[in-house]
């Protein structure tokens, strides 16, 4: 059932401010609790692949090993994903979808165990070889799902020869950024030095220049979130036990980001450490302000741009993962914050002058928005998208016990929305990753990053209850 836009709409307008995490009301059996009702108790999948509330359905987009148009295999390990309208045909999105692989990942890889399709790929079309002479294993793939008739209209690899592209994040150019979760040294895997961030159109029906954006810094990059406003690039750094700045680039042509620019790093202003590791800093519902600090050799090869910006001033987060860009405002996710280390969600709200030297006297706060003192409710939060109706849609990546899809209201209240169904065994329940609707609301897609499933969620998305 496709939402009603005008109802999703008015259920975002409840309110903003947040009201802390509030006493769990709600504890079915199944290892999780519901801070409201949202859209009620999750129901057994038959198939034991996702379970959802009544009322609410899947279906596999595609599944990691399927041929795909473009001769190649849908590689595994399926992480971080956005969706884009195809701008021709209105029943129609093209998914750009990020595989977690790395140098050389045989058993899931896009050529065949055996390697042989990567023949097929084109001469500088793959960023670098491992050491058996193949492209890379990581990178990206690109899929048209028709809405309409819930339904693979094509799908084909879009980036290949990189490694380890955890998560990235959409731009207003219809592009994805595509980011390399590993500091890789040249002739350590392969020819080049890895921990980069790529850029894929979606529009594109073959293969993305390789061209990584030096200038937004070598590191264990996570997620990015770009301003539609003024084309500043936030971006995640995801590096344990519990370490990682948060950074922002500001391109000198935000059409162009190869065009180079500046990356700084968050600091508060009076200093601080938000992690609530050994010292409480912080209170659900806190704000800080901030102060942005430059950095220089950002793409150094010394694997310590983050100390480099410790040093000087810059905030060290608790592995710093998925991000989105709200209405003027972002979240972003904290997997192992607070005391705990169930994880934290942050928002950051963007100066009026932000990148601008007026920032100075107005500077962007920062927010402590949600941090889970209770792992049922929500623990090792990830990936993350803002729903139409102003919902945060979280996903868990926990080690231990099954993962939800969590979701957050505009006052801070969680609720469950599915559960990956799995059976845990040697690789554990899966984490869950990729979160994202279409552009109407209607339909909410999702991967299983093990064995690597994507997954296109419908339902009575405004049946809502708090």
């Amino acid at each position: 059932m496709s939402v009603h836009r005008r109802s999703f709409l008015a259920l975002a307008a409840t309110s903003a401010a947040f009201g802390g995490l509030s006493r769990a009301v709600a504890q079915p059996a199944g290892g999780y609790r519901n801070e409201i009702t949202g859209y009620g108790d999750l129901r057994p999948d038959p198939a034991g692949i996702f379970d959802l509330p009544d009322g609410f359905s899947y279906r596999v987009v595609s599944r990691a090993g399927e041929p795909m148009d473009d001769g190649f295999l849908t590689p595994g390990k399926l992480d971080g994903m956005a969706c884009f309208p195809d701008l021709e045909h209105p029943d129609r999105v093209i998914l750009v979808r990020n595989h977690e692989q790395q140098p050389s990942d045989p058993a899931i890889s896009a050529y065949g165990r055996d390697g042989a399709l990567a023949a097929r790929v084109p001469a500088g079309l793959a960023y670098d070889r491992n050491r058996f002479g193949r492209p890379m294993d990581g990178g990206t793939t690109t899929v048209v799902w028709d809405l309409r008739r819930q339904a693979v209209v094509a799908q084909h690899l879009s980036l290949t020869g990189t490694a380890v592209n955890c998560a990235g994040g959409r731009t207003p150019r219809r592009t994805w950024l595509t980011c390399e979760e590993t500091e890789l040294r040249a002739g350590e895997a392969g020819e080049k030095d890895h921990g980069w961030v790529f850029e894929v159109p979606s529009d594109l029906r073959g293969l993305a220049d390789p061209t990584p954006i030096t200038g937004m810094g070598r590191f264990k990059h996570e997620a990015t979130a770009t301003d539609p406003r003024t084309g500043i690039v936030y971006l995640t750094e995801d590096f344990s036990p519990g370490e990682g700045l948060f950074y922002r680039y500001l391109p000198n042509d935000p059409d162009r980001l190869l065009a180079g620019g500046r990356l700084q790093a968050l600091g508060f202003v009076g200093g601080g450490d938000p992690r609530n590791h050994a010292d409480r800093f912080w209170a659900a519902g806190e704000r800080r302000q901030v102060v942005w600090i430059d950095l220089e050799g950002v793409d150094s090869r010394n694997n310590d741009l983050r100390h480099r910006g410790e040093a000087k001033g810059a905030a060290m987060f608790a592995r710093g993962e998925g991000i989105y860009f709200g209405d003027g405002e972002l979240f972003f996710t904290c997997t192992s914050g607070g005391p705990n280390r169930f994880g934290q969600i942050l928002r950051y709200r963007p100066s009026p002058f932000e990148g601008q030297a007026g920032e100075r006297d107005a500077p962007g706060e920062i927010e402590l928005f949600v941090e889970s003192a209770d792992k049922a409710v929500m623990e090792m939060c990830d990936n993350l998208a803002v729903a139409p109706n102003g919902h945060l849609f979280v996903c868990e990546d926990k080690k231990v016990g099954m993962n939800m899809l969590k979701a957050v209201t505009p006052q801070g209240q969680v609720y469950t929305v599915g559960r990956n169904a799995e059976a845990p065994g040697a690789d554990s329940n899966t984490e869950l990753a990729g979160v994202c609707f279409s552009p109407d609301g209607s339909t909410l897609f999702v991967n299983l990053y093990l064995p690597g499933l994507t997954l296109a969620i419908t339902g009575p998305w405004e049946r809502l209850r708090a």
